[in-house]
């Protein structure tokens, strides 16, 4: 049941918001929140990217590199309302850390380009905040740059991520003139004058009173169209009240049936006062999301955010630092305070609270207590992973994690000297603590320890990481991508017996399958996927009736078979896109039993997989290349010999875009290529896109007629 508690702490429930920065790289994220830190009073100094003075791209790396690879949360109040933030990183190598942030969050701000609208990566985060169920504004930034249009990235809004985008800002001037915006659901002017922090409000110019009108009546139209309240006023009176379309709006929001979209220029601090209003008068409170739900004995639980409720909080992200492990989480429902003790769901243990800190990017502030709603660090918890759960011990509690892609690109790693091999064993260890998507594995073959990660950038950022934390020398390898292999054809029929009799209890299996390939293959049907999600595919099932093999043993055959796809017959890789059929069978009396099944399982379906006809896999990225006009011919050839499939291309104010399938291995050193190319005029974008038939697979086995 619901308390009043929370009208007794510092910020009552619903006045925070919870929010990510989402966007493309280079699109904006880290400026806007920097403005956003400034104009709120939590900053008094304007920090600049390319300067490397942010306060979220506080890693040595990030400063370099000049872009957000780690996810930083900060808080700020804006109107009486606290706002907690936290500023993803925009390169797909590290959507992980994208999608572990969403987990957490009410609402989100997209962020797009005005002379680039929806980029790949762009796309990308909006699907991640579509599975999450996140609402989202849109603000259109950069609308001061040379080629900017609000209208041009309004419609690729439209076209490309399909909601209904609902512009409430009419710019003031174009390009190097854009100067203010006119709001329209109050029909006021918004204007920044050059060197000034202040806004200034007025009346709408009367130069633009037209166009604001006719902007306005759009606006109420396509409210109208999706909003019943909004649609009887409109139909009774011809116009919306501000206060009808404001509320209208914050529904339309909040159920994601329209996108509120907003512009400015973040590098000149033109539009974040009015990004402000919206975040409050728009995205929810966490009073406004569904009650969390979550697993307990077996039965789902729900909690509503009360602080009086127990205590549960979702833990994302994990922080070694030089004073101590951090773990970020977030609270959805009860109150914890330091010193207390948590149940772990992840390691089914009971840990201690050390502090609470409220968290300013890499600073920290020490707080008594978090409640519901927060986002917070603590110190003194030992095990805890991204992912976990933590509760009340006497209510516990077991919440949904954040779902974590496969990695696709790989490294083999080692110390240079021998003496430091602990010590790096021990640095990987914690490096996946930190980052779930990064996987550690040695090599069966060649016991080398090898690294597997989202890109090529994932594993540089992680190898470097290890080098500075710990001062480690090491060796990096050759990358390696993640193959599959899949069934083309497969065989009817095939009779397997499994018999053991070596003293005592003896095995006894008999077993009759049917193998053929799924039929939407990946790389055959168009799958794709982030990070080669789905690329597993397998299906079992049994038509066996008459009981003549226990569903008991159905189910170890079927662990038996997935025992098999670990390693297939063309070169070890993990085998995707096969359905298996158990079509007959016989069982003894006296010596069948689920272990005599399962290892039955995994014996016949190797056998089955190297008569199957077979085909190798290789993970492929949509890569967009952005180059100068008079180099496209040069980058066309490359990516031509890099077995790149051009899906298009679009000239641009002097620069032309292309769009190509290539392989993941053929992009090893693109980055590099691509700058030499194009006298470091060039750059380039890549989403993994699932999986394709690799060249010069020939197919192996004969299929049983």
């Amino acid at each position: 049941m619901r308390t009043d508690l929370h009208r007794h702490l510092d910020t009552p429930l619903a006045a925070v918001r919870n929010l990510g920065i989402l966007a493309h790289v280079d699109a904006g994220k880290t400026t806007l929140t920097e403005r956003i830190l400034y104009l709120t009073g939590t900053t008094h100094k304007r920090g600049e990217v390319h300067d490397g003075t942010t306060v979220t791209d506080f890693d040595p790396q990030e400063r370099d590199r000049g872009i957000t690879i780690f996810a930083a949360a900060v808080s700020c109040a804006w109107d009486g309302h606290r706002i907690n933030l936290i500023d993803t990183p925009g390169h797909v190598d590290f959507s992980d850390e994208v999608a572990r942030s969403l987990r957490v969050l009410d609402g989100a701000v997209a962020v797009f380009d005005a002379v680039a609208g929806v980029e790949p990566q762009s796309e990308a985060v909006w699907r991640q905040a579509d599975r999450y169920g996140v609402p989202r504004i849109a603000f259109v930034n950069k609308l001061d740059r040379a080629g900017a249009d609000l209208d041009t990235a309004v419609e690729s809004i439209r076209e490309r991520l399909h909601p209904a985008p609902l512009v409430v800002q009419l710019p003031i001037g174009s390009e190097a003139g854009f100067t203010g915006v006119v709001d329209l659901p109050r029909m006021r002017s918004l204007v920044w004058s050059e060197g000034r922090d202040t806004v200034e409000e007025g009346p709408v110019p009367e130069a633009l009173r037209d166009a604001a009108e006719g902007r306005r009546r759009q606006l109420e139209e396509a409210v109208a169209e999706l909003h019943p309240g909004a649609f009887e006023e409109f139909c009774a009176g011809g116009t919306l009240s501000a206060r009808t379309l404001t509320a209208a709006l914050r529904d339309l929001t909040r159920s994601g049936d329209g996108v509120v979209v907003l512009c400015g220029s973040a590098y000149r601090n033109r539009g974040i006062e009015p990004l402000l209003d919206a975040v409050v008068a728009y995205l929810p409170s966490p009073l406004d999301v569904p009650a969390l739900r979550g697993t307990r004995d077996g039965g789902e639980e729900e909690r509503f955010a009360d602080p009086a409720a127990p205590f549960a909080a979702l833990v994302f992200k994990v922080n070694g630092t030089a004073t101590g492990r951090l773990t970020y989480l977030r609270v959805y429902s009860g109150t914890i305070g330091k010193g207390e003790t948590v149940w772990d769901s992840g390691t089914g243990r009971t840990e201690r609270v050390g502090r609470i800190l409220r968290v300013q990017a890499d600073r920290h502030a020490p707080l008594e207590r978090a409640v519901a709603g927060d986002i917070v660090a603590v110190v003194g918890l030992k095990s805890a992973r991204a992912g976990s759960t933590l509760c009340t011990p006497g209510a516990p509690l077991v919440l949904e994690p954040p779902t974590v892609a496969d990695p696709v690109v790989s490294v083999a790693v080692e110390a240079v000297g021998s003496a430091e091999a602990e010590l790096l064993v021990s640095a990987l260890t914690r490096l996946v603590e930190e980052d779930p998507s990064l996987v550690v594995r040695t090599d069966p073959e060649t016991g080398q320890l090898v690294l597997s990660g989202m890109g090529e950038l994932h594993l540089e950022v992680a190898v470097e990481k290890i080098r500075l934390a710990h001062g480690l020398d090491v060796r990096v390898g050759r990358p390696r991508v993640a193959y599959r292999e899949a069934v083309v054809r497969g065989v009817s029929g095939l009779v397997h017996r499994h018999v053991k009799q070596d003293g005592g209890a003896g095995e006894f299996a008999h077993v009759v399958l049917d193998v053929e390939p799924l039929e939407d293959v990946p790389g055959e049907g168009g799958e794709g996927g982030e990070g080669g999600e789905g690329a597993t595919r397998f299906e079992f099932c049994s038509t066996v009736v008459g009981g003549r093999v226990p569903q008991e043993y159905v189910r170890a055959l079927e662990a038996g078979c997935r025992d098999a796809l670990a390693d297939g017959p063309l070169g070890g890789h993990p085998v995707t896109g096969v359905r298996v059929v158990l079509t007959d069978g016989a069982t003894h009396p006296k010596d069948s039993s689920e272990r005599a099944f399962r290892t039955a399982g995994r014996f016949a379906l190797r056998e089955a997989l190297r008569a199957c006809a077979m085909v190798l896999l290789e993970p492929v990225a949509d890569v967009t290349v952005t180059v100068p006009d008079d180099a496209v011919g040069g980058v066309l050839g490359d990516l031509a010999a890099r077995r790149g499939q051009v899906s298009g291309s679009v000239a641009r104010a002097g620069v032309v875009v292309i769009t190509a399938t290539v392989p993941l291995v053929e992009l090893f050193g693109y980055a590099t290529r691509l700058r030499s190319r194009t006298r470091g005029r060039g750059v380039f974008t890549a989403r993994p896109a699932g999986y394709a038939p690799a060249p010069s697979t020939a197919s192996t086995g004969t299929a049983a007629r």
